[in-house]
């Protein structure tokens, strides 16, 4: 396997001290994978994604009024903005 260095800031190397227990390299691989899967689905085209969910999800998307998905999306952006807006800066 392959091996790559990173840099941590003092702080953030203090506190990871502290957790000995822990394997830091598995942290930083499943974060690493789980990055690079955001990406390649944010790649995907629309027919890619809904070949990959199949053709039941194909048929229900199809069938929902596009009110429903409307409303979910409001409800999706006021929690986000509502979580970022709390998030601390620092």
């Amino acid at each position: 396997m392959p091996n790559i260095t990173l840099s941590v800031p003092p702080d953030l190397y203090r506190r990871m001290k502290k957790h000995p227990e822990i394997k830091w390299s598995e942290v930083a691989r499943k974060a690493i994978a789980e990055y690079l899967a955001k990406i390649e689905a944010e790649e995907l085209s629309s027919d890619e994604l809904l070949s990959l969910l199949g053709e039941d999800f194909r048929k229900e998307l199809e069938s929902t009024p596009v009110e429903k998905y409307e409303k979910a999306l409001k409800k999706t952006r006021d929690a986000e903005w509502k979580r970022l807006s709390t998030t601390p800066t620092s």
